[in-house]
């Protein structure tokens, strides 16, 4: 089975910030994967080499087997991108533009009307297919811009941010959608500052930081990696602190605060019988007993809190780095409009810079 992405030592230098420092990643076929990470951390430009929109410095990057500036057509005609920013042409139906998308990538303007139809059906708002952009909710540009990665039926679908600014109601509607998107084969590559939409939907995330991977694996390992904190109530508060005499190597902390006992401890599930045990034998009696496992948000904050650490001042600032990203980035969509870059000159929607461009 072919990998839906496979890079290795990829690297973007913007002047004298390097925005990706050797990046080596593998999404499976199928798989929905989720890509986190602070800002400035790379993402976007991660996300614009796969589009065609920023050439690579260095390295490779193939979307199903397909480098992407050698064999650009081929590799932007698997991806579909909804991207965090509305860049829609303002001044057509919504139809006409998704009709304008499909027409870019080959397909014919009888299947286009219908495949638009399709699509915009499939996200709940045919009946606005003849809205113009601007005159949509800001939930329903949200469906719209997904519509549109979908009208081309891609293999990879790439969404940066889908849920940003939307209500809890349209959030579970979308996740939703792409849930069932990926159980249909799509490959899903998700971009997302919330993390708790990645613990949900992902197989599988990658933090990447300062330009750099820092690990790559499930939520559930991710989240064992990290303490687990045992809250017990005591019918009486103790004078001091029991001697429980847990001589466990996955215990790292017992406190004492009134009548709670709190124990952070690795694999908290099986300490916990331990600590039963040992409250018992020392005459304290049970109230309540809570086990709560560490959420991936705080896993994700403490190995970017290491990685900073690590990194601190080696890398010119991850704020002088997002800049670069979103400037240059930008930079890049005008010439890939305009025809001016060979990588990403040959389709007139790379990367969905614009979506009406070109017409």
């Amino acid at each position: 089975m072919t990998d839906a992405i496979r890079v290795e030592d990829l690297r973007k230098q913007y002047d004298d910030v390097q925005a990706l420092e050797g990046v080596d990643l593998t999404v499976p076929e199928g798989s929905f994967f989720g890509l986190l990470g602070p800002n400035g951390a790379g993402k976007t430009t991660f996300i614009n080499i796969l589009v065609g929109l920023v050439r690579r410095s260095g390295g490779t990057a193939e979307v199903f087997g397909h480098d992407v500036e050698d064999d650009y057509r081929a590799a932007r005609d698997a991806i579909g991108l909804a991207p965090q920013e509305f860049n829609v042409d303002r001044f057509f139906p919504i139809h006409e533009v998704l009709e304008h998308k499909a027409g870019y990538h080959g397909i014919p303007r009888s299947e286009a009307r219908e495949r638009a139809d399709e699509v915009l059906e499939r996200v709940g708002i045919l009946d606005k297919r003849d809205t113009r952009f601007d005159w949509l909710s800001g939930g329903m540009k949200r469906r719209f811009v997904l519509a549109r990665a979908l009208i081309t039926d891609p293999d990879l679908l790439i969404l940066d941010e889908p849920t940003a600014g939307v209500d809890v109601q349209l959030r579970h509607d979308l996740w939703e959608l792409i849930t069932d998107l990926n159980e249909s084969g799509t490959t899903v590559l998700l971009t997302t500052h919330y993390i708790e939409e990645a613990e949900r939907l992902c197989d599988e995330v990658a933090i990447l930081d300062s330009g750099s991977v820092v690990t790559v694996a499930s939520p559930e390992e991710l989240m064992e990696r990290g303490p687990d904190t045992i809250t017990v109530t005591l019918r009486e508060a103790p004078d001091a602190l029991p001697d429980l005499g847990l001589d466990d190597g996955r215990v790292e902390s017992v406190d004492l605060e009134g009548d709670r006992l709190v124990v952070t401890a690795r694999e908290g599930g099986l300490v916990a019988p331990n600590l039963v045990r040992a409250l018992d034998r020392t005459g304290n009696d049970i109230v309540d007993f809570d086990v709560s496992r560490t959420s991936l948000e705080e896993v994700f904050v403490e190995l970017t809190r290491q990685n900073e650490s690590v990194s601190d001042g080696a890398d010119g600032g991850s704020g002088d780095a997002d800049e670069a990203d979103t400037a240059r980035d930008r930079q890049a969509a005008v010439a890939a409009t305009n025809g001016t870059d060979s990588s990403a000159g040959t389709d007139s929607d790379a990367g969905t810079a614009d979506g009406g461009a070109g017409r």
